[in-house]
């Protein structure tokens, strides 16, 4: 039987902006009154499950501009399981993403939904599976936490297979070009070089990797036996020690997946689908990037002139427009890194580090207070979280932050 689906593997960042016009671009091909369906089971075990499927209904309303539900297969023993797989049944859409691969291996095995979603794929759907749910659609599963987290011996477990099923012998790593370690190799799904080759040599002879880099989709098209790149990042298809890669608006046969060499050129995809899409999500993304650096280049320019009035403002446009990307669904890890971003730079602010001298007294004082004016009006907004983490950052620059019945008092505790 022709299959004449999609399925597109995504490394990272499946509701951010990079993936809005692949998202739509995949919806279209599905056809007029498609139905999308948000498979949760990768976060089953996770205490956040709902929010984090209530978020991909509401990112697919408002960015993507299409109606999603949610198909709710959190175990395998869930009394709702038995509508997800009707739901499953029906769809032609289909996400799935961040959680526990190896959960969502145990609970997928032996029921109906890896059929199901190859049976979708195969009279023309789309499945799109990122993050920890694009580790298990191949021969063998990286079991990323047990092996990273837990110490647990370098081992694979098996995969669902669904690719095999359609065709494609795989195993699919994403995360490929992940760099959150800083002073230690996270690379290959946070394993690193020296690991990952060791995990390498414990697949069949012969198998094709196929690694996806961050914020970056693979969309493989088998009616044209066809893949194509979108996003920020690459793709490369590993074998037997060789490697080639393909960056975004470039395609690849299907071939290419299983010749004995990865040596192939590639060729650019001049579709409305292809190389504008990359550009306008490479657009996107640099603007939010280009915003937060611009800001924080002026912070440090504003501390190596003393400036504790210009910092403080810098700060307050900082945490104003990280609260407006998130209420926008900006990427979330491009928000927790610019959160990372600002919280070094209070810490700065306090111990005025990377300054020839110390700010005067009376500078630090006005921005320490401008800083405590913005936890509290955080704590008139209910923003509980925020204020505690301005109180702690505070903290951490050595100031203690009092609250009396006469408003927030704060003193030096370090030196």
């Amino acid at each position: 039987m022709t299959v004449k689906g999609t399925v597109t593997l995504i490394g990272s960042g499946e509701l951010s902006g990079t993936m809005v016009e692949t998202h739509k671009m995949l919806l279209s091909r599905t056809g007029a009154g498609s139905k999308a369906f948000f498979l949760d089971t990768p976060a089953g075990f996770q205490e956040n499950v709902n929010l984090i499927a209530e978020r991909a209904v509401d990112f697919f309303k408002k960015r993507v501009g299409s109606n999603m539900e949610i198909a709710s297969f959190k175990t395998a023993a869930d009394p709702g399981a038995g509508a997800a797989v009707s739901q499953l049944g029906e769809a032609d859409y289909v996400l799935i993403g961040p959680g526990s691969p190896t959960y969502t291996v145990r609970q997928l095995q032996g029921t109906a939904v890896p059929a199901l979603l190859s049976a979708m794929v195969t009279r023309g759907g789309a499945l799109t599976v990122a993050s920890a749910a694009a580790l298990t659609v191949g021969s063998h599963t990286l079991p990323v936490y047990e092996i990273y987290k837990v110490g647990e011996d370098l081992h694979w477990v098996e995969g669902l297979n669904i690719l095999s099923h359609l065709g494609l012998n795989l195993v699919v790593v994403p995360h490929w070009n992940n760099a959150e370690g800083g002073n230690h190799d996270t690379r290959f799904c946070y394993m690193g070089e020296k690991r990952f080759r060791t995990l390498e040599g414990m697949l069949p002879a012969g198998s094709t990797i196929l690694g996806l880099d961050e914020h970056t989709a693979c969309v493989l098209d088998f009616k044209t036996a066809e893949a194509f790149v979108k996003g920020l990042g690459a793709v490369t298809i590993r074998r037997d020690g060789q490697e080639i890669q393909y960056e975004h608006g470039q395609k690849f046969g299907f071939e290419q997946l299983s010749k004995t060499t990865a040596s192939v050129s590639y060729t650019a995809v001049n579709t409305a689908t292809g190389t504008a899409d990359s550009e306008q999500q490479h657009h996107e993304d640099g603007r939010f990037w280009a915003r937060m650096h611009r800001m924080e280049e002026d912070f440090h320019h504003a501390l190596e002139q003393n400036d504790a009035a210009r910092m403080a403002s810098l700060l307050l446009d900082m945490d104003g427009f990280l609260w407006q990307a998130q209420l926008e669904l900006e990427n979330p890890e491009f928000i927790s890194q610019g959160r990372e971003i600002f919280r070094e730079l209070i810490v700065l602010a306090g111990t005025g580090q990377g300054q020839e001298d110390s700010p005067p007294l009376p500078s630090l004082e006005k921005l320490v207070n401008q800083l405590i004016d913005l936890r509290e009006q955080y704590r008139r907004e209910k923003k509980w979280s925020g204020a505690d983490h301005l109180r702690n950052l505070l903290h951490d620059a050595g100031i203690t932050v009092e609250d009396t019945p006469a408003g927030p008092k704060w003193h030096f505790t370090g030196e």
